[in-house]
């Protein structure tokens, strides 16, 4: 949750219980690479730098990185995450793409999620672009994509997921766009399940990109964003205009109201009312 500045098929277990230890990860795990390589911490201070290092390392494709509870989790643009234990799902995933399908993570990261929510708990999660993910209009997901390069080809790269389970967010009234799903739901979840599932969407969607499979008309399909009329901003620029499509690597195309299109590759989304 932030925190406010001041080769294998997906299953359904019918497990309830949320017990994240690797023993009961690698007995759950369905994958065929994602996930058998298990670095996990009670507590760390951020999944996303201990992957960073473990990449630096040698630690082969598809090494994951979990801890129950991160002391520095964060997000976009450096943002603190809150992570709580046993309510959240925090983890990171060395990847070794192509540099051409580097721009594409996000969205596998995105469709892995949000299919994963949709098929264990039947709410319409949605995607806000770049890389939220949505319950009824709030906040359950961030996804933070970092990489290392290496002259004109990607050395590795990170998919940082973050996931709001079992978090009340009565707790956090400071952040009212923030929600989970144990929320919506009205009930606990399985963070293990959700994992297995989430890691298994993982693997079948990256071996897809790699095969070439448009992902991007996929992810189109569940975009919250599309439509609307919106204010993009990246540091000191704003554009403004209505959210018409994405291209093949995820970038945003926006209609501006002289009726020229703007290709935004990044920034901070606000609809505009």
């Amino acid at each position: 949750m932030p925190r406010k500045r001041t080769k294998g098929t997906p299953v359904v277990p019918e497990r309830t219980e949320a017990d994240l230890s690797p023993e009961a990860i690698r007995r759950a795990l369905t994958t065929r690479v994602f996930g058998r390589r298990l670095h996990y911490q009670e507590t760390m201070s951020s999944t996303q730098d201990e992957a960073h290092h473990l990449a630096y390392l040698g630690a082969p494709e598809g090494t994951l990185v979990l801890a129950e509870v991160q002391t520095a989790g964060r997000g976009r643009f450096q943002r603190p995450w809150i992570t709580e234990a046993g309510g959240s799902l925090a983890f990171s995933l060395i990847l070794k793409p192509k540099l051409a399908d580097l721009p594409k993570l996000n969205m596998l990261a995105c469709l892995a999620v949000l299919f994963s929510i949709r098929r264990l708990t039947g709410l319409p999660s949605k995607i806000k672009w770049p890389n939220d993910i949505l319950l009824r209009e709030k906040k359950v997901c961030g996804i933070l994509i970092d990489s290392q390069m290496r002259i004109d080809e990607v050395d590795y790269a990170i998919v940082g997921i973050g996931l709001n389970v079992n978090l009340d967010p009565a707790k956090y009234p400071d952040i009212p766009s923030a929600t989970s799903i144990s929320a919506e739901l009205g009930h606990p979840v399985s963070r293990l399940d959700l994992l297995v599932n989430i890691l298994a969407d993982l693997e079948r969607l990256y071996e897809g990109i790699r095969q070439r499979e448009p992902i991007h008309e996929v992810w189109s399909l569940f975009l919250d964003t599309l439509g609307r009329d919106i204010s993009v901003r990246w540091g000191d620029v704003t554009e403004q205009g209505r959210a018409e499509t994405v291209d093949e690597d995820g970038n945003l195309l926006l209609r501006r109201a002289d009726g020229s299109l703007a290709r935004v590759i990044a920034g901070e989304v606000t609809l505009r009312t």
